[in-house]
């Protein structure tokens, strides 16, 4: 069943163009090895979900990862989380260091979370 198109106010665009544009060195080097449906399923970075824009999602595995500098691991982060989860959504969450130091290590991890959450192989 296709998932309903959740329409967001321009000031929620605005903000994901913007953290498109900006996005941190972790983030790209993260980015460079999810698109083109590198990892079998199609990821979008900087896509909006509720109130909140996702570092990077999978809309078909309903999978957001979220790459963290030292400004994140805080009570903000969980009411973020728990947002996203009861939207349906399981949210991965990686240290900056962890993209730049074991990319491959990551990639793996979710890759396997993606394809057992669509069935994908």
């Amino acid at each position: 069943m296709p998932m309903p198109r959740i329409l967001n106010d321009p000031v929620q665009r605005d903000a994901a163009r913007r953290l498109r544009r900006d996005m941190t060195n972790a983030e790209r080097v993260l980015w460079a090895a999810l698109r083109h449906d590198a990892l079998g399923v199609r990821f979008r970075r900087q896509h909006p979900i509720g109130r909140y824009v996702a570092d990077f999602a999978c809309v078909e595995a309903k999978l957001v990862v979220e790459i963290d500098g030292g400004q994140h691991g805080c009570t903000l982060d969980a009411e973020r989380d728990a947002a996203m989860q009861r939207l349906g959504w399981m949210v991965l969450r990686y240290w900056n260091n962890e993209v730049l130091e074991n990319r491959d290590g990551m990639l793996a991890d979710i890759a396997r979370v993606a394809r057992g959450r669509t069935g994908a192989r």
